[in-house]
């Protein structure tokens, strides 16, 4: 009989960082059964999706509210499949919301729980670490300043190392001149990356300020414009696009946006932090409904929001190495402003590229994957 193991990654970012570790851990034991929520990376390893992290893209405490219905029915399910599947562990990947609740719910049943990427409780909802503390058995970060934070609240955590690092060592991207003769791009042309996120919500209310700075750009410099799509948004969600029919626009893949932009606007969240890893230069911009904003403000003890500015300056620190332009600053016309200082003065460019690149090295563990798969048999 085929041992089983629970995943839940809710989030496109949770879904690759989860699939890593499974490869590894199939690869020793091709018979264990994975279901439960994941995407396109999971399901192309046959895990089993109960949802698609298509659905689970909600964000905010005024979603939550919205889709409090549906969520009931996924937890739901959730607790009935695993009442009959009986798996041997679970593990569960960021998306602190669903995977908390679901955590005490293991707990409950003697199901062993491993939690990849920590809510980032230093940051807001500290409460949580008695949730933690309570009903997670393995708790494995990736900054090793967590560790400590965790120490404090007598609480082990295993620094296991960052898998964005892990991820970017596997991908092996052309030259710089390479791009530009695929793409056409003339000598001399700023290659603008525009990053708006991985959510509608996101999209819909940071994409067309990002646009209306890319206008003004356009007029300004010389210059083309990198677009990452998130795989898990349908081509609806970039109609907007038609409406800018001037800009010289080039999809291509996250990567490659960080790879080859001069600059990248950049919506907060794990792309911030991947940025950083290629040493591009970026503006982080941040929009959400104001009643989210007022609460989230409220329970925010941090400086900065950006993961960026966390790693490169530290967890306490107000410095920002990289710009950060939230809720009303986040406009076309003021990222237009930061993005105009950093592109007319090469030498701001290059130190921060030097500066990020600096922090990266201290992101680096070892490969995280590999040792999460030995976590997860000692439980299976």
């Amino acid at each position: 009989m085929s041992k089983k193991l629970f995943v839940l990654a809710g989030e496109v970012s949770g879904d690759m960082h989860a699939a890593g570790a499974v490869s590894e851990l199939l690869k020793a034991r091709a018979d264990i059964k994975v279901f439960g929520i994941g995407g396109e990376r999971l399901r192309s390893l046959g895990a089993e999706l109960m949802y698609d992290t298509r659905q689970m893209s909600i964000m905010g405490f005024v979603d939550v509210l919205k889709h409090a219905g549906f969520l009931r029915r996924v937890i739901r399910d959730l607790k009935k499949a695993v009442r009959r599947e009986k798996p041997s562990a679970a593990f569960l990947v960021d998306y602190p919301g669903l995977n908390l609740m679901m955590a005490k719910f293991f707990h409950e049943q003697g199901i062993p729980v491993i939690y990849y990427v920590s809510p980032q409780v230093w940051a807001w909802k500290e409460g949580r670490v008695k949730a933690i503390r309570r009903y997670i058995d393995r708790m494995l970060v990736i900054f090793d300043f967590e560790v400590d934070f965790y120490r404090k609240h007598q609480i082990h955590a295993e620094f296991v190392g960052h898998p964005v690092v892990e991820e970017l060592a596997a991908h092996t991207l052309p030259s710089s001149e390479h791009f530009a003769k695929k793409h056409d791009v003339e000598p001399g042309t700023k290659l603008i990356g525009l990053l708006p996120g991985s959510r509608r919500q996101e999209l819909a209310s940071i994409l067309p300020e990002m646009l209306q700075a890319a206008r003004l750009m356009n007029g300004r410099h010389r210059a083309v414009f990198l677009l990452g799509r998130a795989p898990n948004l349908p081509g609806e969600c970039f109609s907007i696009l038609s409406e800018y029919p001037e800009l010289s626009i080039i999809e291509c893949p996250a990567y490659e946006v960080m790879q080859y932009s001069d600059l990248v606007l950049v919506t907060s969240g794990t792309a911030t932090l991947e940025c950083l890893c290629f040493g591009a230069p970026m503006i982080v911009v941040y929009r959400t409904g104001w009643l989210n904003y007022q609460i989230a403000r409220r329970l925010v003890k941090l400086k900065n929001i950006s993961l960026a500015n966390i790693v490169a300056k530290g967890l306490g620190s107000s410095e920002q190495l990289v710009p950060e332009l939230l809720q009303d600053k986040a406009s076309g016309e003021e990222i237009f402003r930061k993005a105009s200082a950093i592109l007319d003065d090469p030498l701001l460019a290059v130190n921060m590229r030097r500066e990020l690149l600096d922090a990266r090295a201290r992101l680096a563990g070892s490969s995280p994957s590999p040792k999460i798969a030995g976590i997860l048999q000692e439980y299976i």
